[in-house]
C-alpha cells in the first residue's frame, strides 16, 4: 500500500507537502484531500501521468478528468472565450464546490483524454489542496476510487481502493463528502447544470442566468460537452464533486 503522509496540521504539514510536489514533478499519481471528497491527481500537462490517474481508476480516456486550479486568475490561461457569466460564477462560488466546463485554450500541450476541446474547471476550497497546487500548478483529478465503487472520504479508503498505483496519500484527515461539486456547462450559447451537488440551482441563478439540467435544450447542443457529466463518468467523476 502506498505511503500514507500525515498532513492535518498546517504548521507540520510541509515535509509531506513536499513529497507530494516532487511526486507530482516525476510523473507520479497522488491522493489529496478536496472540500467534498479524496481525489486521485496527476500533473495535468503530462499525458503519461494522466494515463496513470485513468488507469489508477479503472477509466478509459473518454471520461476525463476534471482540472483543479489553485485561483481563479489561472482560468484565462487554459479557457478562451470565457463568457462573463462564468467569471461572475467563479468570482462568486470559487474557491467552493463549482466546476465549470469551458472551451480549452487550443494552443495548450496537454492531453487529458477525449475532451472535444473542452475542460472542466474548479478551484477547491481546501487550504492543503489549495497548497499543493500552488506549488504543482493545474492538476488532472478525479474522485480517489475505483471506478464503481464509492468515493474515498478517508486517506486510509483512498489508499485501500488505489493500492500500489499511488506514489503519495496525502492525509488530511477526514472529507464532508456529503454532496459532489455542482457543475455548470459553459460551452454553448446557454449556461447548463448538467450535475446539481453542493450548490444549488437557486445560488447559481442569484448571480447568472444558468438552466436547470430538467429545462429544455436548444437543438443544437444535444450532444454532451466532454468533461460534462457524462463524459467525465458523472458522479463518479471529484470536480466532479471533488
Amino acid at each position: 500500500m502506498s505511503p500514507i503522509l500525515d498532513a492535518i496540521d498546517p504548521h507540520a504539514w510541509g515535509p509531506a507537502l513536499d513529497e507530494a510536489v516532487n511526486a507530482v514533478s516525476r510523473g507520479q499519481v497522488i491522493v489529496l484531500p478536496t472540500d467534498t471528497v479524496y481525489g486521485v491527481g496527476a500533473d495535468a500537462f503530462d499525458a503519461r501521468a494522466v494515463q496513470a490517474l485513468l488507469d489508477a481508476k479503472g477509466r478509459g480516456r473518454q471520461m476525463p478528468p476534471p482540472v483543479l486550479i489553485p485561483d481563479a486568475r489561472t482560468l484565462d490561461g487554459l479557457a478562451t472565450e470565457v463568457p462573463g457569466a462564468v467569471r461572475s460564477l467563479a468570482a462568486a462560488f470559487w474557491p467552493g464546490a463549482l466546476t465549470l466546463i469551458v472551451k480549452a485554450q487550443p494552443t495548450l500541450t496537454w492531453d487529458l483524454g477525449e475532451t472535444r476541446g473542452t475542460v472542466a474547471l474548479r478551484v477547491p476550497d481546501h487550504p492543503l489542496a489549495l497548497a499543493l497546487l500552488r506549488r504543482t500548478g493545474p492538476l488532472a483529478v478525479s474522485s480517489a476510487n475505483r471506478t464503481g465503487r464509492p468515493a474515498a472520504t478517508t486517506a486510509a479508503d483512498a489508499a485501500e481502493q488505489l493500492g500500489e498505483a499511488i506514489a503519495v496519500v496525502l492525509d488530511g484527515g477526514p472529507t464532508p463528502g456529503n454532496a459532489p461539486s455542482t457543475i455548470v456547462d459553459a460551452t454553448g450559447d446557454r449556461l447548463r447544470v448538467i450535475r446539481l451537488g453542493a450548490i444549488p440551482l437557486a445560488e447559481l441563478r442569484a448571480v447568472a442566468d444558468v438552466l436547470g439540467p430538467d429545462e429544455p435544450r436548444e437543438p443544437a447542443h444535444d450532444e454532451p460537452a466532454a468533461g460534462s457529466a457524462e463524459a467525465t463518468g458523472g458522479a463518479d467523476a471529484p470536480g466532479d464533486g471533488r
